[in-house]
This record gives C-alpha cells, structure tokens and sequence, in this order.
C-alpha cells in the first residue's frame, strides 16, 4: 500500500523536530443518497456563476473558478477536513529541524496529458516559472517571498529552500497557484497567462474545447490512477464528459436545472432555496468557505477616510444584519471579523461587537467636520459632498454582491447621510480605479485555506491586494509572525492580534458576510462534495450519473 502522510496543523507547527509523520488518511467517501451506486459513462452538464478570467492554475484568482481547476490540474498535496495535508502528486515530506527547508518526495508513475513525466525536474521548472518577471507578481512577492531554492536531489525527490521559517508554504503547495503545468506547456503555450487547451496539468479530465462566454468542456482523463487518499475512489472519473456553462443570472441558473437542460448548478440564491429544498427531484448542498470573511475595506490613502472617526462613522452607519436580511433572507452568516468564522485564527470575541448605531455614527461625523447637509440630505464639509465611491470588478461580482451593495448604500444614506456610489465595471476600468486611487471602497473576500494567506495580501503594505492603502511596519511584523509561528496557540494569538488592529485599533474593514456556496443538483447525480478545508465545490472526479 502507498505510504500516505496526513499532517495536522498541530504537526505542522512541529516542523523544527523535523519529524515526518505517517498515518492514513480517511477517504471522504461521498453519499450515494438517490444517484444509487457508482457507475461510469455519461455527460454531466453543469452551470456556473463565474467564467474564469484565466484557466492557467498559477494565475488563479477567483474563489468560484478553484472548482474547474481541480479537474486538470493537481497539486503536491491536498487538505483533509481538519485543515491538515494529504500527499497528492508528493508520496510524503520531511521538514528540516531548523523549518528552513522541506524535502519533498514525488509519485513516479504521472504524467502530464501531453506525455511529459512529471518529476522532480517538472516541480523545479513550475518554481522557475513562477519566479520569472511579470508573470505572478503577486505569488512571487507574498507566497514565495520566503523562497531561496528548489533544488533536483533526484527524479524524485525536490528539496525547497527557505531564507526563513514559512508555515504557509506547505499552504501554497496544495493551492491552485502551486498546482502543477507541464514544462512543455511552460514553455510552448501560446497564451500561458491566459491558459486552454494547451496548457495542461496531471488531472482526471483534459479540457477539449472552451468557448467564450458559453461554456468549457473537460474530457475524461483514461489513463488517471493517483487520485489523493481522501479522493473517495480510485482510477479515473467516473464521467466521460462535463460541460460547464457560464449562465451568471441566478434566476437562469435554477431555471436551466428545473427544467432539466443542466443537472446541477452552483450558486443558488435565496429566494430558491426553499424551491430545491422541497423539490423531490432536487437536492440542495450548504456550505461556509475558509479564508477571509466578504468584507468592505475603506481606503485610508485620501480623504475622507484618512480621518479613522469617518471610517468608524461608516460602519456604525451600517445596519449588517438589516441588508444581509433583506438581500439573503436569513440565510447568509453574518461575518464579525476579516477572518471567517471557520478557521482557527478566527477571534471570536468580536462577535457583537462594532454593530450598528446611528446615533454614534452621526455623533462621530459631526467631530470629523461633515456637520452640515445638503438638500438632498448628505452630509457636507466645506461645501463638499461626503461621498465614497465602491467599484466592483464584474468577474469577481458573486452572491448578488452588486444588490447587497444597493442596500448598503440605501442604509447609510438614511442612517448618517453619507452618498455611496456603487459602479460594478469590467476588470481593466476597476484596476484603472485602483490605480489611479479612484475609490474609497474595496470589496473582497478569498476562500484560502489558511487565512493567514489572504491577510498577507490584503494587509501587508506590499501585499497585492493591499487597497487599503495602509501601511504599518507594526502591523507587517505581526504578519510575518503570523507566517514564522509554528506553535498554533501562539499563531492563533497573532492573528487575534492582527484583528485587533484592523478592526479596533484603525477601523479598515467592515465585515459584513461569511461566503459560503450552494450546489443544487438532480438526485441522479451522485458523488457531489464540497472541498475538504476550503468548502468549495470540488472538481468532477467523484461526480457519476445513476443510470
């Protein structure tokens, strides 16, 4: 039998005795529930929310698209339920005792859907890649800012060289940005940013054919055999095909599943969950994400949230449970904190805390000068509207998040006269935005599964999504700390440190939900799942159609 390691976080924080620890790990078999047993063959036709802006797995950035990059592309490990790691692509590791490097050892029986061998030398050539200037910038300067080496010991065996301790990167290696490209698609693709047909991984599928705007389509992969322990099954997908549509209007989604054109969905709104709760053909998947909780994040960079009294104002003046309710209907998890409710970094006792008040909202307005009023009733400092301005990228848009941003401006127009202006636009006008420092507020959240890596880029001052603007070398401390501390109380201790200050201390973020995703599907379609520790959909390869 294969020898499998499964490290906990606890084990993880362990790596200065260098031990490796050797244990199986529990297969996550999925519920046959009406799909009966498994069986192989068929097309799976399946609606999505998000069109990827890219397919190449190092440039990931959408939560909803980390679904479709599983099926093709794998990483050296993976995560159980309880945020510790399965080897995937890797048979085991072994840190040093001084945490500063890891020595990983790889399967030897892969290969690449173009015919490469995957090795040791594959592993060396999707580093380099990763290095090489202007293709992710963010990876290289926030996951692998601690990178010194990869070094070839043998086919099968890497050695990763740190210039300090990380225990995220073990993190990195089983998330889509360090999952495996083969060296042929490094270096031959046509557009590698871009990714498609020809920039191809080790996965159960093979993408066939993408068309823009309609849907991408994914082969069964015949000759797969190294699916992870906890993959449920063994050998390769029991689907022969999945096609995936992009249909972004939730109504046009359920109604694609209810009249059968497609058997199952992801993204189901509020107003249809009790529509598939009850159907008796239907069935309806819940589950909350890992990593940072939906959150506004308000640009400290100018005025007026340079004043921390207007920025405390901003969220006073916003009634969270009220919006969630109103666009969700009971059914959205109110978030307290930047970090969601679900990891072990979460600090709790924000819970209550910071709520709405309007009273102390417009008290705090009126210290900060916004004292007088217009006529159409905002509020007004030396003749100039208190305006803010929130600009949403179109393709990172999900769960109604351009409604729910109409409710908050609504709420915060009644509660302290603030003007809310909400533009959702293409992805290249709303980096030209955060260019040129034309926004007041940034929405955002991210399914890592180690918050400490969403925190890294939404709060170092070099981190890439930092449009906060603020920048704290007591707060970067914190960070790498964070990143260094292997002890998990005392990492846990950091990190409700770094929530203080975010949201006592400076007031940047306001909280408002925990993402969580749905996935509705026929009760013919067996094997659906959510991904252990993340709790997104998974890839395909456990899904089968009963016959």
């Amino acid at each position: 039998m294969r020898r499998t390691l499964r490290f906990t976080r606890l084990l993880l924080a362990g790596i200065a005795a260098g031990a490796v620890a050797a244990c199986s790990a529990a297969p996550t078999v999925p519920a046959a529930g009406d799909a009966g047993t498994p069986v192989s063959g068929g097309t799976l036709t399946w609606a999505v929310e998000t069109e990827p802006i890219t397919f190449n797995p190092h440039q990931y950035a959408q939560a909803k698209a980390r679904l479709l990059v599983w099926n093709s592309f794998e990483a050296l490990l993976t995560h159980d339920d309880q945020g510790g790691f399965v080897p995937w692509l890797a048979t085991g590791y072994e840190a040093a005792p001084d945490g500063l490097s890891y020595t990983v050892k790889l399967r030897t029986d892969v290969t690449f859907h173009d015919g490469e061998k995957f090795d040791a030398a594959a592993v060396k050539a999707n580093f380099d890649q990763l290095l090489a200037p202007n293709y992710a910038p963010a990876v290289a300067a926030v996951q692998l800012k601690n990178l010194k080496s990869v070094e070839v010991v043998d086919p099968a065996t890497v050695r990763i060289n740190l210039t300090a301790p990380d225990v995220l990167i073990l993190d990195f290696l089983a998330s889509p940005q360090g999952a495996q490209v083969s060296p042929k698609s490094l270096r031959q693709a046509a557009n590698l940013k871009a990714g498609g047909v020809d920039v191809v991984g080790t996965g159960p599928f093979t993408l066939s054919a993408y068309t823009p705007g309609q849907q991408v389509v994914y082969q069964k992969n015949p000759a797969y055999q190294w699916a992870p322990a906890n993959a449920g099954h063994t050998g390769p997908a029991y689907l022969d095909k999945v096609v995936y549509r992009f249909l972004k209007e939730p109504s046009v989604r359920v109604g694609a599943l209810t009249s059968g054109q497609v058997q199952l969905i992801e993204g189901v709104p509020a107003t249809d969950q009790e529509l598939i709760d009850t159907s008796p053909q239907l069935a309806l998947h819940k589950q909350l994400n890992s990593g940072s909780a939906y959150s506004y994040f308000l640009n400290v960079g100018h005025a007026p949230f340079d004043d921390v009294r207007v920025r405390q104002a901003f969220r006073y003046a916003v009634d969270v449970d009220a919006v969630l309710q109103a666009v969700y209907r009971g059914t959205a998890t109110r978030a307290w904190s930047i970090v969601g409710p679900t990891s072990p970094l979460y600090d709790k006792g924000y819970e209550g805390r910071h709520g709405f008040d309007a009273a102390k909202a417009n008290q705090l307005l009126d210290e900060a000068g916004w004292a007088t009023r217009d006529g159409e009733g905002f509020r007004t400092k030396d003749g100039k509207r208190l305006t803010l301005r929130l600009v949403q990228s179109a393709p990172f848009v999900r769960d109604r998040r351009d409604v729910l941003a109409l409710a908050v401006q609504a709420a915060v127009k009644a509660g302290a006269g603030i003007d809310l202006k909400v533009s959702v636009v293409d992805q290249g006008t709303a980096l030209k935005a955060f260019e040129d420092d034309q926004y007041e507020v940034f929405d955002n959240s991210r399914a890592d599964t180690d918050a400490g890596a969403a925190l890294n880029l939404l709060l170092a001052s070099t981190g890439a999504i930092n449009r906060t603007g603020y920048r704290d070398p007591a707060l970067d401390a914190l960070l790498a700390k964070g990143q260094a501390t292997g002890d998990p109380a005392a990492r846990v201790q950091v990190y409700h440190d770094i929530q203080r200050v975010v949201l006592t201390d400076q007031a940047l973020v306001i909280p408002l939900y925990a993402p969580a995703d749905q996935i509705a599907a026929s009760r013919g379609v067996g094997g659906v799942r959510f991904e252990p520790t993340a709790g997104v959909p998974a890839g395909a390869y456990g899904i089968w159609i009963a016959k």
